[in-house]
């Protein structure tokens, strides 16, 4: 077996699956209670407790959205001429042959998608308690339903182009986020700059 290299230590691999399962359990539920979809009542019991279940998801990934500052942020916030020319390169999808620039432990798509779901995330995370907690307030509740729903539609065009480009198009992503390492000649490869910082 190949020399393997750690890319994701245990913490951001158990935020990162909290992350996931609470967004698709927030959006189950946000449309089976926004469009009065009865046959989730069987599911869930009723559209009381969807909701419920819909505001305590919301507080865990409130909280997994705030911890993975800690593990992505500065990397993220910091754009290089290396990532700018990646970009304008759209990371070699649409060509093979294409030379890229050598990358960080995040490469410029990465930091990308995770300054969108920051901002998206954390403005679906403030409307949504604002229309928990302050119902009485009707000039909040409109305006946080509209940063609410705009954020969502954002992410649901943003994530499932996420979860291709973590499995299908880059074969071999998906295993970091199972046991945190890649192969050193993959990551050699993707994140160049990173295996030389890391001294591999």
């Amino acid at each position: 077996m190949s020399d393997m290299v750690r890319k994701a230590n245990a913490f951001e691999i158990l935020n990162h699956w909290v992350m996931a399962i609470s967004f698709f359990i927030l959006t189950i539920t946000g449309f089976a209670f926004l469009f009065k979809l009865e046959q989730m009542n069987a599911v869930f019991g009723s559209f009381h407790q969807m909701r419920t279940i819909h505001n305590w998801t919301g507080v865990v990934f409130s909280a997994s959205l705030f911890f993975s500052l800690f593990s992505y942020l500065i990397e993220a916030l910091i754009f290089t001429g290396e990532d700018a020319v990646w970009l304008i390169k759209a990371g070699g999808y649409f060509s093979k042959k294409m030379k890229l620039p050598a990358q960080g432990r995040l490469n410029a798509g990465q930091k990308g998608y995770y300054l969108l779901l920051l901002l998206t995330g954390g403005a679906i995370a403030a409307s949504g308690f604002v229309i928990w907690l302050m119902p009485g307030v009707k000039k909040w509740i409109l305006i946080s339903h509209l940063a609410h729903n705009i954020s969502f539609d954002l992410l649901m065009l943003a994530v499932p182009s996420h979860i291709y480009l973590a499995t299908l198009a880059n074969p071999g992503t998906f295993r970091i986020m199972v046991y945190g390492t890649v192969p050193l000649e993959w990551a050699r490869k993707r994140h160049a700059r990173w295996v030389q910082k890391m001294g591999f």
